[in-house]
């Protein structure tokens, strides 16, 4: 009587748990968080250009993820990947803006104004000026790009050059701003405003800078300022004051315009306010899923879950009758448990449910039956072997648990093998089947054991031993 007493216990509890865990995730509005190639989205591995250091590398996320966190992306994913950076970005609209953004080094320079050159005069004169040693075709080397004369280009919206200038060294970088804010007036349209640091490294080096610019020396006699980022001219503003002479600009004053586009300007703002990437990098494969692409993988892996539960549903009725329904029971109580779980992982933590992460629920399926078919096929042997129903099913249970335990470590042993060794869709696979499998022991211990149990202490259902597929004589069942 004790032990269908805590048998009775040990089923009506892990019910109620199962069913509150429904019901809070319905009341708290939990829905799962899906990955990227269940709501679409973009992904992108980027290569640095050199050799590249782990702590280049370590910064490089850190200013990825915040550009990525400033663009509203949800729950993005951005790793390290051997000497490559991984960046997952799932929900994102505008995808091949997003990569672009990400990867953009981003590096600002303030150059004075040697010459002009359009276009027409730059191609006629190249070979005449000798202007081939200005131009730049090894972007990457820091000390030739900064240090030097170069030949730079002011591009339109169909990338084709507008103007090109003859800038001098770079005497003024990014390192100068605090902030960069992307405005809109009447006058400038859209712009980015900028506000510089203090101290020489900041205003005081623009307004020394914008002086020689101002009174024309021979390092900037067209008077002009250039605004330079990755090696494109933004904006070649004039230095000019409403007086006699030069007045030192205020640090939250300049604009960098150039006929931006709203998406432009706060694009641009974006990459100014959160550094420049300490080495430059290449989108090596890019993938972009769209969401129409993502809602049919979610159908489809739906879809093959459904199909593969009814059919091993109707197997376990088939076989096993009445043990089957406590089976499915068993199932439906860890997929509610499950659920929970996930919802909340994917409200609360940021889990992102993928594509891998259903195949593992999928094939975990499986093990929860494994699990159900070593009990069943125990406590069919020992029915057969004469035993009573009533004392085959605690005894069948102690030792089929002992098997479920034994095989359940194994898979959470390649589980947690995979997670620790594996990165991305991999570690969504090995998580969700190994949280499985845990939830797989707790429902064969707490619910189908004891509820099996019960069933075989009820006198009117152990008489008929055909309901629990077993074909022996029916007298053997009042035992």
């Amino acid at each position: 009587m004790r032990r269908r007493a805590v048998n009775l216990v040990h089923a009506i509890g892990i019910v109620t748990i199962a069913v509150t865990g429904v019901l809070y995730t319905l009341i708290a509005g939990n829905t799962p968080l899906l990955g990227l190639d269940l709501q679409g989205g973009a992904s992108v591995v980027l290569q640095p250009t050199r050799s590249a250091s782990q702590e280049e590398l370590d910064i490089s996320v850190e200013i990825i993820r915040n550009r990525v966190d400033a663009l509203g992306v949800a729950e993005p994913e951005i790793s390290t990947q051997g000497g490559n950076i991984l960046v997952q970005l799932p929900g994102v609209e505008d995808q091949q803006r997003a990569i672009d953004l990400v990867g953009q080094t981003a590096e600002l320079r303030f150059r004075p104004v040697i010459e002009e050159l359009p276009e027409m005069l730059y191609q006629r004169d190249r070979e005449t000026k000798d202007l081939d040693r200005f131009f730049l075709t090894d972007t990457s080397t820091d000390a030739i790009t900064a240090d030097s004369e170069a030949v730079l280009a002011d591009y339109g919206d169909d990338r084709s050059v507008l103007i090109r200038y003859i800038v001098g060294p770079s005497s003024l970088t990014g390192d100068a701003l605090e902030s960069a804010q992307a405005l809109y007036s009447l006058v400038d349209g859209w712009h980015v405003l900028l506000t510089f640091k203090r101290g020489p490294v900041g205003i005081d080096g623009f307004n020394e800078l914008s002086s020689i610019c101002y009174h024309r020396e021979a390092s900037c006699p067209s008077k002009k300022l250039a605004i330079e980022i990755d090696d494109e001219i933004i904006s070649a503003p004039l230095i000019q004051n409403n007086s006699s002479s030069f007045i030192p600009f205020e640090r939250s004053q300049t604009r960098i315009t150039g006929d931006f586009s709203e998406e432009e300007a706060k694009d641009l703002a974006l990459v100014l306010n959160y550094g420049v990437l300490p080495i430059e990098l290449e989108a090596q494969q890019s993938r972009i899923v769209s969401a129409s692409i993502g809602t049919d993988a979610l159908r489809a892996g739906v879809i093959a879950g459904i199909i593969g539960l009814v059919l091993v549903s109707l197997y376990l009725l088939v076989y096993y009758r009445l043990m089957g329904f406590v089976a499915i029971a068993s199932l439906v109580l860890s997929g509610a448990m499950l659920w929970t779980i996930i919802a909340w992982l994917g409200e609360h933590q940021g889990l992102a449910l993928t594509l891998a992460g259903v195949t593992g629920l999928i094939v975990a399926i499986g093990v929860s039956v494994d699990s159900n078919v070593v009990y069943f096929e125990h406590l069919k042997e020992d029915i057969r072997s004469g035993r009573s129903v009533r004392s085959s099913a605690g005894r069948a249970f102690t030792t089929a648990f002992s098997t479920i335990v034994k095989a359940d470590v194994a898979s959470l042993i390649a589980a947690v093998v995979l997670y620790v060794l594996t990165v991305g869709q991999v570690r969504g696979f090995a998580f969700y089947l190994g949280l499985a499998t845990v939830l797989d022991l707790v429902a064969s211990y707490f619910f189908m054991g004891p509820l099996i149990s019960l069933i075989a202490h009820n006198q009117k259902l152990r008489r008929h031993l055909s309901w629990f597929g077993v074909a022996v004589p029916v007298g053997q069942a009042t035992k």
